[in-house]
């Protein structure tokens, strides 16, 4: 009867694990970044809300995003990824020092652990795995938040911490996992995601009622790099679940000059 018992209990923390791992989180399933595109000469100062002035906002984030990122050759962060009860109760934690190298290298180092190691070999070392190979692959452009996946809709002006932002409502093209339904905040002179919040477009799994994330970013230097990702998970017969991943501090050894042009 005990043996049963621990299989049982083994047998859910392992759905669980899969439950949580087919979530679409931030950091895995669209990376919350505008891709690269070519410069777009473009000024803006948008006037009315709707489509139009959305798409020329996204235009402008793509080309600041893109000399962004051929000025950040290199960079380590800590992260400190956790599932906890909807409680706060921790199940799982990994402490990981990641290191990009541009283009797309991205290499994990783990410092520490506790909590269930299925767990974290199911959710966190696959959450990793599957962010060093969809760096370059086709999963990056299909999820990536460009006008060939999503609509944009210019909803307003709000203010997020000390930054004054443009209001975008973000809906995809198309049902798929890899894409969500939601808003994105981006800041008025650097043309640079500060928020992203949503849902999944499509139903990533039978076991989970809905999943919601949001997605902050900070300044460091003159880049915009990740500052935490929140995945909701409502999980059939076991409740809430919530994924954390904490990034930072981040070190940047070499710091090119970045020269931002305001826009009017």
């Amino acid at each position: 009867m005990k043996n049963l018992s621990a299989r049982l209990r083994r047998s859910a923390v392992l759905l669980l694990a899969l439950v949580l791992y087919a979530a679409p989180s931030p950091a895995r399933a669209q990376q919350a970044t505008f891709a690269a595109s070519g410069d777009v000469p473009v000024v803006v100062s948008p006037v009315d809300l709707g489509e139009p002035a959305a798409n020329v906002i996204v235009s402008k984030v793509l080309a600041e995003n893109k000399r962004r990122n051929e000025l950040l050759q290199k960079y380590t962060v800590v992260r400190t990824y956790e599932i906890r009860t909807h409680e706060g109760k921790l199940a799982a934690q990994s402490v990981v020092r990641m290191e990009y190298r541009a283009p797309d290298a991205k290499t994990f180092e783990k410092t520490s652990e506790k909590g269930s190691g299925i767990v974290r070999r199911l959710v966190f070392d696959r959450l990793m795995d599957s962010e060093k190979e969809s760096a370059t692959g086709k999963q990056h452009q299909d999820s990536a938040l460009t006008p060939e996946n999503y609509e944009f809709h210019l909803a307003g002006e709000d203010e997020v911490g000390p930054y004054h932002c443009f209001l975008l409502e973000v809906t995809p093209r198309r049902k798929d996992k890899y894409l969500f339904e939601g808003r994105i905040w981006i800041e008025s002179h650097d043309f640079a995601v500060v928020k992203i919040e949503g849902h999944p477009a499509k139903k990533p799994s039978f076991w989970i009622n809905r999943a919601d994330f949001v997605r902050e970013y900070q300044k460091v230097d003159e880049f915009w790099l990740p500052l935490r990702d929140e995945t909701q998970v409502d999980v059939k017969v076991y409740g809430k679940r919530v994924l954390t991943i904490e990034h930072g501090p981040y070190v940047i050894p070499d710091k090119p000059e970045l020269r931002t042009e305001s826009a009017n």
